[in-house]
């Protein structure tokens, strides 16, 4: 079984490898202090954004109460190890009194380009302050032929994959195809439709090579906030279309939310619109933590008392009381399972094809051990959008607790190829090191469990997970090692608590890691 794609980031000449857990320079291991290199990760994974000192404790530390003098201590050993200091501040740059930020450009590698399959969708109703794009028609560079409808086909069905996307609104084929072979400015696009952003391409064909270039560019400012290339054989191009079409979809719904969180982080609170709130929401929601959780529901909140049928922020606001239940930040975990449930069937009341709700009410069923209409639901979510890496991680996860653990691992694997970047990435390869455990394959499952607690958002669930499967390898240390660092940052963690979020069906699997639960001595606390 593979252990699935390894990413690795890159900046100036230094690499970080979250999966070795590495850092390496010009090709080199550097010998780095777990802590500093976990501090690295952080910083790197979340380059686009300031990184709180309170975030720093709590994800490093998993103490809210770490002093500064001891962050400083770890950063100031973090920028030695990159050749930087406090002076120059080339790559981690403080912000006083805040936190930090990677103001390094980052690359990654390792990632394999997404596979995908593609079904039409209904576009929403437009609204004023939905993101908003034109798709031009791609140009062909060189002679006219057979690329021509090539080139008008992948925008086509482009404009028809990103209606699916029902927060984005997106301007017809009849409309952006009348600018057809015109050289036409970005903000010219903007003005003709009153769109944020405008994508363009071109097709270019070199001996039996084509290359499609895209660009995703802000009509406000012509600033490009987003370019890629894709390259195949003249004669696998039709073979590749849809998969390339699944990329760009993927690729530009990171890279416009992105753009509206700057924007919206930009904005004083009260000057907020109701999209501008679900934005920002996503990315306190997206940071995994019990504070930003917290931060992500106000932003939610906000944008309902702006719009009180917003079916994407009922549904965030969903996702953030599924998150209060998972990991038991209120101690109100019942009740959050049964908000997260009724708001996830508000916002389907609202929109009955917004894939968000069907997601969230999926989730939302597992606190009920319903299980198996979970998997019905999560299955109405993919059929609506069949490149929803999110959902299709989730049924992942719900086929592994039933036992089916092939077509969990495959799932999960679909899942990180499409969105390798995930703010769930951890939760993916935790679902392919159980599976792979229930396969028999301990060492891929212990590799794959260790890799996944060491990621960006990992929880004390996750470092369960990297316990069981290294004791079932037989690394005894690493296993009391995970077990310990799942009791800091949750003393209060137990099998039941475990297996409360994640209700593994009755079968030799969950005998196994009940197994695994005796011998490790983990228990609840006398």
């Amino acid at each position: 079984m593979p252990a699935g794609p390894s990413i690795i980031y890159r900046f100036e000449t230094f690499e970080l490898d979250p999966g070795r857990f590495e850092l390496r320079h010009g090709g080199q291991a550097i010998a780095v202090e777990p802590q500093v290199l976990s501090l690295l990760i952080l910083l790197v994974a979340n380059a686009e954004r300031l990184v709180s000192k309170d975030e720093v404790a709590e994800k490093i530390w998993n103490n809210p109460g770490t002093s500064d003098a001891t962050i400083a201590s770890r950063v100031k050993s973090a920028r030695r190890a990159l050749g930087d200091d406090g002076d120059q501040q080339r790559l981690i740059r403080t912000v006083h009194g805040r936190g930090f930020r990677f103001v390094g450009s980052v690359g990654y590698a390792g990632a394999p380009e997404p596979a995908a399959t593609a079904a039409a969708g209904r576009p929403e109703p437009a609204t004023d302050d939905r993101p908003s794009i034109a798709v031009l028609p791609f140009r062909v560079v060189g002679e006219a032929g057979p690329l021509d409808v090539v080139a008008d086909a992948l925008a086509d069905e482009l404009i028809t994959d990103l209606a699916r996307l029902r927060w984005l609104l997106v301007i017809a084929r009849t409309s952006t195809f009348r600018f057809r072979g015109k050289d036409t400015d970005c903000g010219e696009i903007g003005a003709a439709f009153n769109v944020r952003y405008c994508l363009t391409g071109t097709l270019r064909s070199r001996a039996d090579r084509v290359t499609l270039s895209v660009e995703l560019a802000r009509t406000r400012d012509s600033a490009v906030v987003w370019a890629e290339q894709f390259t195949a054989g003249l004669d696998e191009l039709p073979l590749l279309q849809q998969e390339i079409l699944a990329s760009l979809v993927a690729k530009l719904e990171v890279r416009i939310v992105q753009q509206e969180v700057d924007l919206a982080r930009r904005v004083p609170l009260s000057g907020l619109d109701a999209w501008s709130s679900y934005h920002l929401g996503l990315d306190h929601m997206f940071r995994f933590n019990q504070a930003d959780n917290g931060h992500a529901a106000a932003l939610f909140e906000r944008a309902l008392a702006l719009n009180q049928n917003f079916s994407r922020a009922l549904s965030g606001l969903s996702f953030t009381c599924f998150q209060d239940s998972f990991l038991q930040y209120s101690g109100s975990g019942e009740d959050m399972a049964r908000r997260a449930r009724a708001l996830a069937e508000q916002a389907l009341a609202c929109d009955p094809l917004d894939p968000f709700a069907h997601l969230n009410l999926g989730r939302s069923l597992w606190f009920e051990k319903a299980v198996p209409e979970s998997l019905e639901r999560l299955a109405q979510c993919i059929a609506l959008s069949p490149n929803y890496a999110q959902a299709i991680y989730s049924r992942a996860w719900a086929e592994m607790t039933q036992g089916d653990a092939a077509n969990s691992d495959a799932h999960a694997a679909l899942a990180l190829r499409l969105s390798p970047l995930d703010p769930l990435r951890y939760a993916m390869l935790a679902v392919r090191s159980v599976s792979a455990l229930f396969q028999g394959d301990s060492g891929t499952a212990a590799d794959l469990g260790e890799t996944a607690a060491r990621s960006p958002g990992a929880h004390k669930h996750i470092a369960v997970i990297a316990a069981i499967t290294t004791h079932a390898d037989g690394r005894s240390a690493q296993a009391a090692q995970w077990l310990a660092r799942a009791r800091q940052m949750d003393a209060g963690v137990t099998p039941a608590s475990f297996f409360r979020s994640f209700p593994f069906a009755p079968s030799e699997g969950r005998e196994r890691i009940e197994r695994s639960f005796r011998e490790l001595g983990f228990r609840a606390p006398a």
